[in-house]
């Protein structure tokens, strides 16, 4: 009786190592058949990666000739141009190492590419495989001040506002206290076209 009751339990036990096997290889095979799908890099356009395009755009044009023939001299004029940068721009230029204190530092996969000419788009294709938060920077959307009535807005936005003028709104307390400051300050900041 024993002697069947251990080679039930060798049986059970073999079956459940096979049932268990089959599930690891099912989930394996399944991940591979769906790992295109999952694993698939979006195509990096002006639209997907819309910061690090215009940005790259902007700071060749700053570029002379004899700048853009050394890779090391396009990454001291970017650090230069980033220190003026502010928002999302700023936030780019800390992902690949153009701030003081950027954790990381990929300048070189953006500054031989464009010592070559490689066009913006390709090299953000470049940068996006190293770090792919550099595609995931979005600008914020801009608002029509002909438009807009600020009374709407929330203060948070009202302080963005006046953070992207460089503009601060000290003893500020109340969101009416914001709306005037913006008032105040928005013939010098927004352009009205005739």
């Amino acid at each position: 009786m024993s002697v069947l009751m251990s080679e039930m339990f060798h049986l059970r036990k073999e079956m459940y190592k096979t049932t268990a096997s089959t599930l690891v290889a099912a989930c394996f095979l399944l991940l591979l058949t769906n790992c295109p799908a999952l694993c698939a890099v979006k195509e990096v356009t002006e639209e997907t990666c819309e910061v690090c395009v215009k940005l790259l755009r902007r700071f060749e044009l700053t570029l002379t000739d004899e700048i853009r023939a050394a890779p090391t001299k396009i990454e001291d004029s970017f650090k230069a141009f980033c220190k003026e940068t502010k928002g999302k721009d700023n936030r780019f230029c800390y992902y690949i190492g153009g701030m003081p204190d950027s954790a990381t530092y990929i300048l070189g996969e953006m500054s031989k590419p464009l010592s070559w000419s490689m066009p913006a788009v390709k090299v953000c294709e470049r940068l996006h495989k190293k770090d792919s938060q550099i595609c995931e920077l979005k600008y914020d959307v801009q608002i029509d001040f002909k438009t807009v009535d600020l009374k709407k807005l929330k203060v948070k936005d009202l302080k963005k506002i006046l953070d992207n003028w460089g503009e601060s709104c000290d003893g500020c307390l109340e969101k009416t206290d914001f709306i005037k400051t913006i008032e105040t300050l928005k013939p010098k900041y927004v352009r009205e076209e005739l």
